[in-house]
């Protein structure tokens, strides 16, 4: 607690951004703790900043998080570990890790990433079939029907929903002009390929 409220005084006072990782709803609800007490102290907390991961956040803490402006940034580690956190937590708990419907709907910013290269490549395709299929890259199927989202969702949350943490959602992140662009040539249209088959694109 100490640690963590004296570097968030430092980064308030100077207005950097922040982001916090967390996996545990747990550890996110202390994290807020600090937070609030730093925004009550300084009067103010900093433009942007954020929360990863948050896989088993609850509804109240993410009440808190869209109360003070900051977003989410989700990661695919549970592509990859869902057969685990099923083995340890359960298949119900599994359903909503994390709750990315609930966060959009809320309004929060979300944005989505590999946690390359801890946990995965910088490859977006097999975090994306997570996102769409909600089943690890193994196949186990982890999300409820309910927390599964769109192609295009997904894909947004990779673009300009992550543009959005390192402030660059006015010129990254969308086919516009002005924007930046790059350009790639895939194996297979994201839009129309079978969706087993959006884990293999390249």
């Amino acid at each position: 607690h100490g640690d963590l409220h004296e570097v968030v005084t430092i980064l308030v006072k100077n207005q950097w951004p922040l982001r916090q990782h967390a996996t545990y709803g747990e550890s996110i609800r202390h994290i807020m703790d600090v937070f609030e007490q730093v925004k009550r102290e300084q009067g103010r907390f900093v433009p942007r900043w954020a929360i990863d991961h948050a896989e088993t956040i609850q509804d109240a803490e993410l009440q808190r998080i869209k109360a003070m402006n900051g977003g989410i940034a989700i990661q695919n580690r549970m592509a990859f570990a869902g057969e685990y956190f099923v083995d340890r937590y359960g298949s119900d708990a599994a359903r909503y890790a994390p709750p990315v419907r609930k966060m959009i709907d809320m309004g929060i910013p979300v944005g989505a990433g590999t946690d390359g290269t801890r946990v995965s490549s910088y490859n977006p395709w097999p975090s994306l079939y997570w996102l769409v299929s909600g089943k690890t890259v193994g196949g186990m199927q982890l999300f409820a029907d309910e927390n599964r989202l769109s192609r295009e969702e997904a894909l947004k949350l990779f673009t300009v929903g992550s543009a959005w943490f390192s402030q660059e959602e006015t010129v990254k992140g969308r086919i516009a002009p002005g924007q930046f662009a790059d350009f790639a040539i895939l194996s297979e249209d994201y839009f129309s390929v079978p969706e087993e088959g959006i884990k293999n694109i390249e």
